[in-house]
């Protein structure tokens, strides 16, 4: 008579349940396209963190019928994610609602204490940042700006084009 051994069928149905997700994931993906696991918005962000956590889960459920509770979950964040994207097109207040506003942490080399302030990034956190795009000068920096997802980019160079800072808030 063959004995089942518990863990080598816990690491298979864990292995295969993964599979399974991450091919879910692909399809859906596949189905709304690349947007949905961009980092543009916060709301896109908090739908890849919870995206994860789903097929995290999912991969570790006993019960079938959680495992397709988790895979409804994750169709539904795509749905979800979908319809707020299409929310933000059509309506400037589901945008503003929705999407954070750039903010402008330095200007010509020069610091922008109050919106740092607000923002809660430090002069070391830019400096960093300097650092990582090869400022040599702060006299050669042009922008910094605290994206709508929390990157920060830094703009240097010769001449900034005024455009580049359009929809930037703390920009007078």
């Amino acid at each position: 008579m063959l004995v089942a051994d518990p863990l080598f069928d816990t690491v298979l149905r864990s292995l295969i349940l993964a599979a399974i997700a991450l091919s879910w994931v692909t399809v859906l993906i596949r189905i709304t396209g690349l947007r949905s696991l961009s980092k543009m918005t916060s709301f896109d962000f908090v739908m890849t963190i919870a995206l994860g956590s789903l097929v995290a889960t999912g991969a570790m459920v006993t019960k079938w019928l959680d495992f397709l509770q988790a895979l409804i979950a994750m169709a539904a964040l795509f749905l979800a994610q979908f319809t707020a994207s299409r929310l933000r097109k059509s309506s400037e207040m589901v945008e503003t609602a929705i999407q954070n506003e750039p903010i402008l942490l330095m200007k010509d080399g020069e610091f922008r204490r109050d919106a740092m302030d607000t923002t809660r990034v430090t002069e070391s956190d830019i400096i960093a940042k300097l650092r990582e795009a090869n400022v040599l000068d702060f006299s050669e920096v042009r922008a910094v700006v605290l994206e709508t997802t929390g990157d920060v980019s830094v703009l240097h160079g010769d001449a900034l084009d005024d455009a580049l800072l359009e929809g930037v808030r703390n920009t007078d």
